[in-house]
């Protein structure tokens, strides 16, 4: 098969359900095998994340509890890209509000990625930093937890044990740990 026969075709799309954080999108298609419905869509908002890497080689993070989930686990900082926000400035605002830690310097953009691109719009962009200030107490207490610097010596024990939340957390570390060796 070539890529033109495996095409979808959009009829048009209507909105099922509206919000800030999520919207639900009935969309009218033809797959490539012919059939015709309307399929789901769910559309997140943009996410951006910092990655702070010191020179002790561990990251920070927040260990925290996810109710939709059930799960205790540990999440780099981030947070939703707000309407005329640079995504990297997202990341550092997040990091500091989340953990009183600062980003220093100019960051590096890792990677960017669709975690469930069959059903789901969730554009997550990753930014790393090697440095940051302590500059307080976190301020978001929304999103409280325990601060810590893990080692990335413990990624993978941690993604065994099912303690990275989140596929941001878990691509961002993966692919720099990767990125590192090549």
């Amino acid at each position: 098969m070539n890529d033109e026969n495996q095409n979808w075709t959009v009829f048009g799309q209507r909105p099922a359900y509206e919000n800030r954080w999520v919207n639900v999108d009935l969309v009218d298609v033809r797959a490539p095998n012919g059939q015709r419905w309307e399929y789901h869509i769910v559309r997140l908002s943009r996410i951006s994340i910092a990655l702070i890497v010191n020179d002790d080689d561990a990251a920070l993070m927040l260990w925290r509890y996810r109710f939709a989930t059930d799960q205790w686990g540990y999440e780099l900082l981030g947070g939703m890209v707000d309407d005329g926000e640079e995504a990297a400035e997202t990341a550092a605002r997040e990091a500091a509000e989340e953990s009183g830690w600062r980003p220093v310097g100019e960051p590096e953009h890792l990677v960017s990625f669709e975690p469930l691109p069959g059903q789901v719009t969730a554009s997550i962009d990753v930014y790393l930093w090697r440095e940051a200030k302590h500059i307080g107490d976190p301020t978001d207490t929304e999103e409280v937890g325990r601060v810590e610097w893990i080692p990335l010596s413990r990624v993978n024990e941690l993604a065994k044990r099912q303690e990275l939340l989140g596929s941001g957390t878990l691509v961002s570390l993966l692919y720099y740990l990767n990125s590192r060796n090549t």
